[in-house]
């Protein structure tokens, strides 16, 4: 039988190379959720699985063979761990941010960087949009009235807000910001916006977030977190929101300053909030839990079934292209 002799000039499959070696900060947990198992193309080296603390396993000559780092928010890639790491050549996050990487220092090493791309942005449009209808029409405190026995013993609940008609701000308007505007605009809302650049889009422009603030009846925070955002939205910002404005973080907990929101809150100068990030996490702040007008979630915006799926998918063809000379498929691209 004719053997079929390989075309001139192609490469080899990635699979009769040494297999690339991947660093994992932390267990994915996206695979094991789904009960997927890792890819068996690529060798993983699995510092839980050593004896050595994480600062002595990067010092091994198992770790510093690793060429790649797949990685998430919870596990920080600086500057000093990329010099004990002298072969990587690429950084994978599960994460949309990316406050959790030391992006200087990969730039200066040449490291390329892919991301979890578009793959959560509608999940988190989702969550927004859900959080702030359930803050302005009372939900998950009216399902706690219904269940605590209220309704029959105290009578008729206390009303809710209309949506549609909100002058809706947007702080960040990259891809999850214009999914979101996108879905305040199909309910009737007016949205408005502050971003780092003006975008070419149709809805107005807010170089200044206070201001932004003060021409708003609702702010979605879904801006990424860095030097520049940490506070942003301060006392002042939310003073500016008003007694009857209502903010949302799908973002990161440190872009509101957050001692002063609970402050405003508990007293009565800030309408409400649906938060899923927190500066503290998992600690919430207590003055929070007894309020009505205060919706919260365990930082989940990202997580749904087909979530996870995807992000599984991106997270092997990232590893799979770049170890196959081809573009990564969410890179993270200078601007």
């Amino acid at each position: 039988m004719a053997s079929h002799p390989h075309h001139d000039g192609a490469p080899p499959p990635l699979h009769r190379r040494p297999p690339p070696r991947v660093l994992l900060l932390r267990h994915p947990p996206h695979f094991t959720l789904l009960n997927r198992p890792l890819p068996d193309n690529f060798h993983f080296l699995k510092p839980w699985e050593s004896s050595l603390p994480l600062h002595d396993f990067l010092s091994s000559a198992d770790a510093r063979s690793a060429e790649a780092i797949l990685t998430s928010g919870g596990a920080p890639v600086t500057a000093d761990m990329l010099r004990r790491l002298p072969e990587v050549r690429l950084v994978v996050t599960t994460s949309a941010g990316l406050n959790h990487i030391d992006l200087a220092e990969c730039r200066r090493r040449g490291i390329a960087i892919a991301s979890a791309g578009d793959v959560y942005s509608e999940e988190v449009a989702d969550l927004a949009v859900g959080l702030l209808i359930d803050v302005l029409r009372k939900v998950s405190a009216g399902d706690r009235y219904v269940r605590q026995g209220l309704w029959s013993s105290e009578g008729d609940f206390a009303h809710g807000s209309k949506l549609g008609g909100k002058r809706a701000g947007v702080v960040g308007l990259g891809r999850i910001g214009l999914e979101v505007a996108k879905r305040l605009e199909a309910f009737g809302c007016a949205v408005l916006y502050n971003s780092r650049k003006k975008k070419p889009v149709l809805y107005p422009f807010y170089s200044d977030v206070r201001e932004l603030a003060t021409n708003c009846d609702v702010l979605v925070i879904c801006c990424g977190l860095n030097e520049q955002t940490h506070h942003m939205i301060n006392r002042e910002v939310l003073l500016a929101l008003g007694k009857g404005g209502v903010i949302v973080n799908i973002g990161r907990g440190s872009i509101i300053d957050e001692k002063d929101m609970v402050q405003l809150l508990v007293q009565g100068e800030l309408g409400g909030a649906g938060l899923d990030v927190f500066e503290n996490e998992p600690n919430v702040p207590e003055e929070l839990l007894a309020l009505d007008n205060v919706v919260l979630s365990p930082h989940t915006a990202v997580f749904t079934a087909e979530s996870l799926s995807d992000l599984c998918d991106l997270v092997v063809g990232n590893l799979e292209a770049f170890f196959s000379d081809k573009p990564l498929l969410s890179p993270v691209l200078e601007e």
